[in-house]
């Protein structure tokens, strides 16, 4: 397995391999909604990254600390982004903390 499918969860790796056809239909979806997005690059990711931590998306927070590290973002731009959610929503976002760091800190 290689360095960026081990970030991908074993549900989201199950999803490509057992609907691929919905896989690729979610993939130029999600394409398309990055395109049309006026954020640049790297805010579109640390916010994704918030939106996952408030969502309690755990699985998803190293694929996509990995896509923001690659964006521009640092260490602290992505725990910041982790941590947005906190005083909306609570300590729950700080769940995602560990994994977020981990794999910042991954090469």
């Amino acid at each position: 397995m290689n360095n960026q499918s081990s970030l991908i969860s074993n549900a989201f790796q199950t999803f490509l391999s057992e609907a691929p056809q919905q896989a690729q239909a979610w993939g130029a979806m999600v394409q398309e909604l990055a395109k049309a997005s006026a954020l640049d690059e790297k805010t579109a990711a640390l916010a994704y990254l918030a939106v996952l931590a408030a969502l309690h998306m755990e699985s998803g927070i190293p694929f996509h600390v990995k896509a923001a590290k690659q964006s521009g973002a640092s260490r602290e731009e992505v725990i910041s982004a982790i941590l947005v959610g906190l005083p909306a929503i609570g300590h729950g976002v700080t769940q995602a903390l560990p994994a977020a760091i981990t794999a910042y800190d991954t090469e």
